[in-house]
């Protein structure tokens, strides 16, 4: 029977590898799998039938190995202990060193058995070399987390496991280990994998960060990250320099924060890169810094930082820091571009635009695709034309044809006399700009189509008139999954889609002090208003479900009820004074909590979020049962 077995499962791997495939389906579908199988077979010359047993290393070079990682060890036993108490039974947590070698295994003393019997000891050595496509080797090869799921092993003696591994990196970037879990259960399914992955992935990080944070004991560590409340969990940025002010090292996170390479960070001097000098940044570190301040960036982009070390009192006699010049936005009207992404992509939009490639602006409803678009064309040479904008899904549906074409007079009942000009006509030689295009009706699509093809506006009951008018569409709904459904045609999408412009909601905006100030100058028409601290932080820590637009409106109102000037915490709208508790009482929480139930916290409001709190879609987004979610939702304590 187990001859079979792996006859059947040698036979998928060779068709696989040799490219044969016709499922779309199945353990060779992921690329990943594919080239790891190919690389098994070609590199290192494996059988997937032969049913070897792992290579283990003899007992005195496991105990040099386990020296030689002992601090990762004592880091991660924390954490994969607390991971295995996370997951249900019949899992084994496991880490091995940057070969593949298992150091460390968590599991339960009664499935200890199983999991020795499918080569899961200390000792063992399952690198891709060795053992072939596998969680563990895997990921060593591909440096990403991997899951490998029963048949998508390669030797077909691994076809009962299922691992989830994610890579650990040192502060140089270099692979320091792996985290793995394995399960041998024959009713895992892969689905259930994506919330075992994501926790494995959660620990990976808190065990990266926890050896970040004590290799470099002796130097100075910034902790930086865009909210406040960030500072100190796994997704902040970690920035080691040392007594001259000079960078040692830093996390992939840091380097995602600052937009730049590690190769271009280290060795420079820290100064270089933030809007202060070293003494003035010495003198805000503290042995158990705990308490975030802002900190800007050279080019303006603004982060809240702790820095962990022996303050310095500011000398006045220092060197001159190395200034960087800032890239400055463009000079617009109507429009904030502080944040450095925002910047890119109004560069890369307006040089499309001039060549009349059509934009088409993705983003939640009131993050400012109207006013993006509206700068594009200011800063056009098309600035001095018409911009004339359509909201698709305001019009009602009876009347956005004529809205949008015009029609000639008498042509229908109750239509004027001298009949009207359609917004195409009114951008003649300037812009249109239509928002919500994707509520556009199917029929009318058709139309605009011609037109785009043809430059030519048929109003009803008209004859066709030539216009020059470049266009930019705007939607908060994803158009990919409306044209799979039928309901926005599809030459139409790929005809308005020269060049998609994906706009970050308020909450991931860098710039937000910045843009703050910016509308509160706009709305108070001249007046000096000012927000005090308290009232100021609130505002920047407030979610801002309706993004810019509810910004704006919130700060006009502010603005208009100022007496004397000053904006304080007490005139705060109600659900901005009440999330500043809650955030503050979610603080207070995760100073409690361990860093993974602070990281699965992070991560269950991520997806209630991304799933508008639809409890059965983020059940299923995790691979878990709604009692499982809700059990989970009540021991963080989250409600809506």
């Amino acid at each position: 029977m187990h001859s079979n077995h792996f006859a059947r499962h040698a036979q998928q791997v060779l068709t696989v590898a040799q490219g044969k495939a016709t499922h779309r389906y199945g353990p060779g579908a992921d690329p990943s799998i594919a080239r790891s199988w190919v690389r098994c077979l070609k590199d290192y010359h494996l059988d997937p039938a032969q049913p070897m047993a792992p290579t283990v290393l003899e007992h005195a070079r496991v105990l040099e190995s386990r020296e030689r990682l002992q601090q990762v060890l004592t880091i991660a036993d924390v954490e994969m202990n607390s991971l295995h108490q996370q997951l249900s039974g019949g899992n084994a947590v496991l880490l091995t060193d940057a070969r593949g070698v298992i150091l460390s295994c968590v599991t339960e003393p009664a499935e200890r058995k199983i999991f020795e019997r499918a080569g899961l000891w200390l000792g063992a050595d399952w690198s891709e070399a060795r053992e072939g496509t596998n969680g563990i080797g895997t990921c060593l090869v591909e440096r990403q987390s991997v899951t490998i799921h029963r048949d998508e092993h390669f030797r077909g003696r691994h076809t009962g496991l299922t691992c989830s591994a994610s890579p650990v990196f040192d502060p140089h970037g270099d692979l320091l280990a792996v985290l793995d879990v394995s399960s041998a259960r024959h009713d895992v399914s892969r689905q259930s994998q994506f919330h075992t992955m994501a926790l494995v992935n959660l620990s990976a990080k808190v065990i990266e960060s926890s050896y970040f944070l004590r290799h470099f004991e002796d130097q100075w560590l910034l902790r930086f990250h865009l909210q406040a409340r960030s500072v100190g969990l796994f997704s902040e940025g970690l920035l080691a320099f040392d007594g001259e002010g000079r960078v040692s090292a830093l996390n992939q996170s840091a380097l995602n924060l600052l937009s730049a390479g590690r190769a271009d960070l280290v060795g420079q001097p820290v100064e270089s890169l933030f809007d202060c000098s070293l003494g003035e940044l010495m003198s805000r570190a503290a042995p158990d810094a705990a308490t975030s301040w802002p900190l800007r960036t050279r080019d303006g982009r603004g982060f809240f930082a702790v820095l962990r070390g022996q303050s310095r009192p500011v000398l006045k006699a220092f060197s001159a820091p190395v200034v960087v010049k800032p890239v400055a936005p463009p000079a617009l009207s109507g429009i904030c571009l502080g944040d450095a992404t925002l910047q890119t992509d109004f560069r890369r939009a307006l040089k499309v635009f001039e060549r009349d490639v059509p934009l088409l602006i993705n983003g939640e409803t009131g993050s400012g695709k109207e006013a993006f678009a509206k700068a594009v064309h200011q800063a056009s040479q098309r600035a001095g034309r018409p911009f004339v904008a359509l909201n698709c899904a305001a019009i009602p549906e009876s009347l956005i044809e004529s809205e949008l074409f015009g029609y000639r007079g008498g042509s229908f009942t109750g239509a004027r006399k001298e009949g009207m000009r359609g917004k195409l006509q009114q951008a003649d030689g300037g812009t249109l700009f239509l928002d919500e295009i994707g509520d556009m009706p199917v029929a009318l699509q058709t139309r605009l189509l011609r037109v785009l093809e043809d430059r030519l506006v048929v109003p009803i009951g008209g004859e066709p008139q030539a216009v020059d008018v470049r266009i930019i569409s705007a939607t908060h709904r994803n158009l990919l999954g409306r044209v799979e459904d039928g309901s926005f045609r599809e030459d139409l999408y790929y005809r308005l889609n020269g060049l998609e412009i994906a706009l970050p909601p308020l909450r991931d905006r860098s710039d937000k002090p910045q843009l703050m100030d910016f509308l509160l100058e706009e709305e108070a028409g001249g007046h000096p208003i000012t927000i005090d601290a308290q009232a100021r932080q609130a505002l920047l820590g407030f979610n801002w479900p309706g993004n810019v637009r509810q910004m704006r409106n919130v700060l006009r109102t502010l603005a208009a009820l100022s007496e004397d000037e000053v904006i304080r915490f007490a005139d705060l709208p109600h659900v901005i004074r009440y999330q500043q508790a809650a955030n503050q009482a979610a603080d207070m929480t995760e100073q409690n909590d361990s860093p993974l139930d602070c990281a699965e916290r992070e991560a269950l409001m991520a997806i209630l979020e991304a799933q508008r709190w639809h409890m059965t879609h983020a059940a299923r987004e995790l691979g878990v049962s709604r009692n499982t979610l809700y059990r989970k939702l009540r021991k963080h304590g989250i409600t809506r």
